[in-house]
């Protein structure tokens, strides 16, 4: 079987975790006997493969999707969104619904995710698929946290983020919520998408406590060393299906701080603590609790059993045979 791959034309330029995920899928899938090219605007080749599978609902991807169903391909659709009934005038409805009701099947990052985009954008149920999110087998390995502190001169306890600086993934809050742990500094690993935000971010941390180190290749040994680092890790975003750093921590056995919306708790159960990502004070309890030592932890071989990615991309496979 033979898949071809396309997203938004700016995706790369700041990759986050769709990225990672999109790429990840490239990497594991051939092991499933799925074949994977990644879609070259000037050599398209859409009459090669077997089915599209399209990640995102940016802004325009209708249209892209329109014209793979316009040639007869089966088309998969990532959606990676959480919108709720409250949530639901921040985005494009109209176009988001007819995107994917092109798609012969949409496959989203948790059941979650599925019920709650059936119901909202008025989707039948049995056109969503769930694919969980997964976590490199890179991530099996656990550098000193000493390689991390030396190379960027880090010293002390620090709170741990590993995400793009943008409104979503809501750093300025976390900031301003690290006056509760003063003995600890807040440490971000991640691309700058939005440098009002990030300024904004900056003017509301307590002085002195937030350091940027700017992003760290994903499959880097610093980036575990920083995980292995650190005293807590924290995702305090507006929503998340889940944040692929969240996986990615737990399966370095890291303590979670992280928010209570989206899907987070169909991955990581008992094994986080959750929060309001909106209340400030609550974040501040949120940290609070995960510095105590009778936090909860993850269990890393759980991890592993559940969201490996040579797990994960097994149903995956299956959802092209279906539409195939």
């Amino acid at each position: 079987m033979k898949a071809l791959f396309a997203t938004y034309p700016m995706a790369f330029h700041t990759p986050g975790g769709g990225e990672v995920q999109l790429l990840a899928y490239r990497d594991h899938l051939p092991a499933a006997g799925v074949d994977v090219t990644l879609f070259d605007l000037w050599n398209p080749r859409f009459a090669e493969h077997d089915v599209v599978h399209f990640f995102s609902c940016v802004g325009g991807s209708v249209h892209f999707c329109h014209f793979v169903k316009n040639l007869g391909k089966p088309l998969v659709v990532t959606s990676s969104l959480w919108i709720t009934e409250a949530t639901q005038h921040q985005y494009p409805m109209d176009e988001i619904r007819a995107q994917l009701l092109l798609a012969d099947r949409i496959v989203t990052n948790s059941e979650m995710e599925s019920d709650t985009l059936a119901r909202v954008l008025r989707i039948h149920r049995d056109r969503f698929a769930s694919v969980y999110n997964g976590v490199d087998a890179v991530f099996r390995h656990r550098p000193d946290a000493s390689q991390f502190r030396q190379a960027f001169g880090v010293k002390g306890r620090f709170v741990l983020n590993v995400g793009n600086i943008e409104p979503r993934k809501n750093q300025a809050r976390l900031a301003q919520a690290m006056d509760v742990l003063p003995d600890h500094q807040l440490i971000l690993i991640g691309h700058v998408r939005d440098q009002a935000y990030f300024q904004q971010m900056m003017d509301a941390a307590p002085p002195g406590r937030v350091r940027y180190l700017g992003p760290i290749p994903h499959h880097d040994d610093l980036l575990r060393s920083a995980y292995q680092a650190c005293d807590l890790f924290c995702l305090p975003s507006t929503l998340e299906t889940p944040g692929l750093a969240a996986l990615e921590a737990a399966a370095q056995g890291c303590r979670l701080v992280i928010t209570a919306e989206g899907s987070t708790r169909e991955y990581f159960g008992e094994a986080a603590v959750y929060i309001d990502p909106l209340d400030v004070a609550a974040i501040r309890q949120g940290l609070r609790e995960g510095a105590e030592p009778a936090a909860p932890q993850p269990v890393p071989d759980a991890i592993w059993e559940r969201y490996a990615w040579q797990q994960v991309v097994r149903k995956l496979r299956q959802v092209y045979e279906g539409v195939c």
